[in-house]
């Protein structure tokens, strides 16, 4: 792949792909790692698999991000319980409801098994279609379109209170 191929894919998609990323790492230094490391692969010449350039580039993220998972479960679980106790320290946000809204609705996506986040996080953040989901998850369409709707009803179940205790 040439320079300017590359430029083309990380001026495109760069953007959604750290996005997505964030989704696994929880952190944007992570998230930013592993786009590195997806463009360094892109330019040693990985060869695209799929007719979809999104897709094909989200596959890889998806790969570099469940590898990055299974090496980093022990120390993500132990940064996470520190970013909780820092958080509940009192830091104040000038918007309470707002500030309940954005916590309560990243308790609800960290319920949804991977698979349905992830595919949240593609449907919602990232403008992918059912179909580019399914070939960049290489799942089947159905099972991209059901694992969507498996994630919303959960995700409306769990935030139900907080919505009614909002209106």
């Amino acid at each position: 792949m040439n320079d300017r191929e590359l430029e083309h894919l990380y001026d495109a998609h760069a953007s959604g792909l750290f996005h997505y990323l964030v989704t696994f790492t929880k952190g944007e230094a992570d998230a930013r790692d592993l786009l590195q490391e997806l463009f360094i692969k892109l330019a040693r010449g990985v060869k695209m698999e799929l007719q979809s350039e999104k897709a094909f580039l989200y596959r890889l993220a998806h790969n570099l991000a469940i590898d990055w998972l299974r090496r980093r479960k022990v120390r993500w679980d132990s940064e996470e319980r520190l970013v909780k106790e820092l958080n509940e320290d009192g830091q104040r946000t000038p918007d309470p409801d707002a500030a309940l809204l954005a916590r309560s609705f990243a308790e609800a996506m960290k319920q949804l098994p991977d698979e349905q986040r992830t595919i949240v996080q593609l449907k919602l953040w990232d403008g992918l279609t059912f179909d580019e989901i399914a070939e960049a998850q290489d799942i089947p369409l159905n099972t991209a379109a059901s694992r969507y709707r498996y994630a919303l009803d959960k995700l409306r179940t769990l935030l139900r209170p907080i919505y009614e205790e909002l209106l």
